[in-house]
């Protein structure tokens, strides 16, 4: 049997096809272009939007990892509700759905929320990766060049504001452990622990790079502009709009008891660890 990667040309997805391959599982990446080439997996194209494209991808799989693409919530709910349509009538194996960092919380409500209570009642067998931030997100040109020509990492969080950042190399470590241990369901935490402020992150980058590198915080206006060139203007507002939902939180750490390290004895990298994985 085969495990189903979304996005397997993404930054999320790639990873985790690259993970299972080299443990020589049968992968299958699927993608809305028919013509990738994924190595390590056989390519199946496939939409969100089409229950039925879904249904055939997951149909005797032994695993699908799953994540919602960032875009207008409205789209979000519909593909959440077609994923779960879908996983319902082709009962894989396991389904591992990554958060994205998206709330959980039914209170709180959105498409992630929906897909992680409807996995829950499926009835398939299942697993809620929960990242809090992406240290990726540091790569992108506001912030990286930043650091490179000024010496200051630029984010939109206070310097006092704690988060258990992780990589996307992280998330496709928890993902094929959770698909070997089936009897781990529910929502598994994955971050560094104990989380980390900005001025740690900017120390860590300053190690690597071998100079000094300090943090600045930015308001969230200035990242949606910053932003919103890489992932379109609505996008753009929805993260800023969490960044601003962010500044009332004391923090952005995950819980120790729902935590890869403690569930699934996987460790995320410290910063310094990814910086050097990605050779940075």
């Amino acid at each position: 049997m085969t495990y189903v990667i979304h996005g397997a040309t993404g930054a999320q997805g790639a990873p985790v096809v690259s993970a299972l391959a080299a443990a020589g599982k049968s992968v299958t990446a699927v993608t809305r272009d028919e013509h990738a080439v994924v190595e390590g997996a056989r390519v199946l194209a496939a939409a969100y939007s089409s229950v039925a494209d879904l249904a055939d991808a997951y149909r005797g799989a032994a695993g699908v990892f799953v994540h919602l693409p960032v875009t207008a919530e409205e789209e979000r709910q519909f593909f959440a509700g077609n994923i779960l349509t879908a996983v319902r009538e082709a009962r894989p194996g396991r389904v591992v759905f990554s958060t994205s960092g998206f709330p959980t919380d039914p209170a709180i409500g959105g498409a992630a929320a929906a897909l992680a209570a409807g996995l829950a009642e499926s009835g398939v067998s299942h697993a809620v990766i929960a990242p809090e931030l992406y240290l990726e997100n540091l790569l992108m040109p506001y912030v990286i060049d930043s650091v490179r020509e000024r010496g200051v990492l630029p984010y939109p969080i206070r310097a006092d504001f704690p988060v258990s950042w992780a990589s996307h190399l992280d998330i496709a470590d928890a993902a094929v452990a959770l698909f070997e241990r089936a009897d781990v369901t529910g929502v598994v935490s994955v971050g560094q622990f104990p989380a980390i402020t900005g001025p740690d992150l900017a120390e860590a980058f300053g190690a690597r790079l071998g100079r000094d590198v300090g943090f600045e915080p930015i308001t969230p206006e200035e990242f949606r502009t910053a932003v919103a060139p890489l992932i379109g203007a609505g996008p753009a507002a929805d993260v800023a709009a969490g960044y601003q939902a962010m500044s009332a939180m004391p923090g952005r750490s995950i819980e120790p008891e729902t935590s890869a390290q403690k569930l699934l004895g996987v460790t995320p990298r410290t910063t310094g660890q990814w910086l050097t994985d990605i050779g940075l």
